[in-house]
């Protein structure tokens, strides 16, 4: 919701002559079977912001394994082209929270795959470093990895069932903030595209 009502706000200030609106979806967000959309407008001739969201409520497969999670993650983005094609730079910052347990993530050093759950929420901010191709008019290929900060303070628990906490904690995570391969569809397009 709050995603949506950022969308609207962006794209009601945004000048109709001059600017771009795309929507994307991360294809390896798509691969954990993660729901995720994000929309990016055209800021300037070198500046964009790109807000993406998203969420998974199942379990990853058997009843013993979770990967829900939820999150937001704005980026301001700065293309040393034009926007949305070639070269960009980016400052994200992220907001979310999971419910996570027997799932092994090869870029973590925290291990989920333990037995225990582990439930809490994070904030955080990177840097991140990306790439567009224009495949058509209205169509493009992206590629970005990001690095950073996540706060999170977490709770974890002794089985999935039932609810007798183990211990409470703070994680300070420092390393990969994101990842994606994106295909975008742009709803308006600049004049010289």
């Amino acid at each position: 919701m709050i995603l949506v009502a950022l969308t609207l706000f962006i794209w009601g200030i945004q000048t109709a002559s001059a600017q771009t609106w795309g929507i994307k979806t991360n294809a390896l967000y798509d691969a954990t079977r993660t729901v995720n959309i994000g929309t990016e407008f055209a800021l300037g001739k070198k500046w964009t912001l790109d807000v993406s969201g998203n969420y998974n409520g199942w379990n990853a497969g058997s009843r013993c394994e979770k990967m829900k999670h939820f999150m937001v993650q704005p980026e301001l983005r700065y293309w040393t082209c034009d926007v949305f094609n070639g070269h960009f730079f980016a400052l994200h910052a992220m907001g979310g929270g999971y419910n996570i347990s027997n799932v092994r993530f090869p870029f973590f050093t925290r291990k989920f795959d333990d037995g225990n759950r582990y439930e809490g929420w994070f904030v955080g901010a990177g840097v991140g470093y990306g790439y567009s191709w224009v495949l058509g008019k209205r169509w493009n290929l992206e590629a970005e990895i990001g690095a950073g900060y996540a706060y999170s303070p977490y709770d974890s628990y002794e089985c999935l069932e039932c609810r007798r906490s183990l211990d409470s904690g703070t994680r300070h995570y420092w390393g990969i903030t994101k990842a994606a391969i994106s295909l975008i569809y742009f709803l308006k397009s600049l004049v010289s595209r």
